[in-house]
């Protein structure tokens, strides 16, 4: 984690002071648990939480004697509570503890995220509404292909959030799940119902069947999730970065009072908010493969997982909550340039009602492969910069003698392009 790309209140989910709390919380209630079955002495839950408490440095101690993460835990809490914590971890393995909150902090992650999620799907809607009939080129293989708007291109990055939102919300369920279900999971050590008491109280729902860790197919979806709307991410950040070009430039960061963009040349407005997505973009699907190769895990368990996990854990959702705000900021502050936009659909000389043309002559009765052909020896001379498509057209005797300068010149109306977008809109937004 590098805190240039972070956010507090992610990496607050991923210290080690919350982790141990999540710990201690889960030692805390099976406890509880158990003291409810009447299977150790009354009072001990009360005990613990009483006076339960935990060094991050003094852990660090312990382990680095014992080397193992969870002892040195126990251990140092034991410190605190004295006699009572005898009773701590009766019956648990370690990855009872490990993955329960690992899946509490990822569920707490989830939620961070789906603020953010909010927040960019608010800023695409409000600027798609904005811009709902400004016109703009629509391109294919990044040429000009057919007008659309600048509302419809937002549309589709809002539709593509909103589904990667659904995503989340699944894959935060996927997690979102508790073990506590001792050596290999068979329970024989527990009591089933102190892992029901846990996961209640935590907000989690009891794994159905753990070996001696909660599958790795869970947290691969989760991951993958997050590589998804990464890439939708970079899909919008990319947009936006062609739009910043000079040569076409329709739209742009904001260039804020004081900034400069670059320590060479006084001039430049650089798209570095949306470059800096992208990098970021990489990062988060940095974590898909390995997630996903977690998944075989030797027997009932290996911890091959765990150094991977430590890993992608707090990255890939400290990277997510940073993209998605900075993303959301750089929507809701886009400079959009509609002049432009409108300048550098007619720099083509109308090629963009091309289709147009060759759909009138079809109806007209000529052959579509002959249309094409009329069409296409006219518009390569306005794309070799000679003059006007219209002009062309109307001169050409083999098109007007199908089509009159009259219909020739409807055909050309921009408006036609637009004519459904309230439907597109109605199926986005409602």
């Amino acid at each position: 984690m590098i805190e240039r790309y972070a956010r507090p209140e992610m990496t607050a989910i991923w210290s080690p002071e919350s982790k141990y709390g999540i710990w201690l919380e889960i030692e805390t209630l099976a406890a509880e648990a158990m003291e409810e079955l009447g299977q150790i002495p009354a009072g001990t839950s009360k005990a613990v939480r009483d006076k339960a408490s935990f060094e991050v440095a003094r852990i660090d101690e312990i382990e680095a004697e014992v080397k193992h993460d969870v002892i040195a835990f126990l251990t140092n809490v034991a410190e605190h509570v004295g006699e009572p914590a005898r009773f701590l971890h009766k019956g648990m393995t370690s990855s009872d503890v490990l993955d329960t909150c690992l899946n509490v902090q990822l569920v707490r992650a989830s939620d961070l995220l789906l603020t953010g999620m909010d927040r960019v799907l608010a800023a695409l809607k409000k600027r798609a509404e904005e811009h709902k009939y400004t016109p703009k080129i629509g391109r294919s293989h990044g040429i000009h292909a057919e007008p659309t708007t600048f509302g419809v291109t937002l549309a589709t990055f809002y539709a593509e959030f909103a589904r990667g939102r659904e995503r989340l919300v699944a894959a935060r369920k996927e997690v979102a799940t508790c073990a506590i279900s001792g050596a290999v999971g068979t329970f024989a050590n527990i009591d089933p119902r102190v892992e029901e008491h846990v996961a209640e109280k935590l907000g989690l729902a009891a794994e159905p069947v753990s070996t001696q860790v909660i599958p790795r197919d869970r947290h691969a979806m989760f991951f993958a999730t997050l590589g998804v709307i990464a890439s939708s991410v970079e899909r919008l950040a990319t947009e936006i970065r062609h739009l910043q070009r000079t040569e076409v430039l329709e739209a742009e960061e904001f260039f804020s009072k004081g900034q400069k963009g670059s320590s060479a040349m006084p001039h430049k407005r650089n798209p570095v908010l949306t470059e800096n997505l992208t990098g970021l973009a990489r990062l988060i699907r940095s974590a898909v493969t390995p997630a996903l190769e977690n998944v075989a895990l030797w027997h009932e368990r290996d911890i091959s997982h765990s150094s991977v996990e430590r890993g992608i854990g707090p990255d890939a959702t400290i990277h997510m909550d940073f993209a998605l705000h900075r993303l959301a900021g750089v929507v809701e502050n886009l400079l959009i340039y509609p002049d432009r936009m409108m300048s550098n659909m007619m720099r083509l000389g109308g090629l963009h009602n091309s289709q147009r043309v060759l759909l009138a002559l079809v109806e007209a009765g000529v052959s579509r492969e002959d249309s094409y052909r009329l069409v296409q020896r006219n518009a390569m001379r306005t794309w070799a910069g000679e003059g006007a498509f219209l002009d062309f057209l109307k001169g050409d005797e083999e098109v007007s003698s199908k089509l009159s300068d009259a219909e020739l010149e409807a055909l050309f109306d921009l408006d036609y392009h637009f004519k459904r977008v309230d439907l597109i809109f109605e199926r986005v937004f409602n």
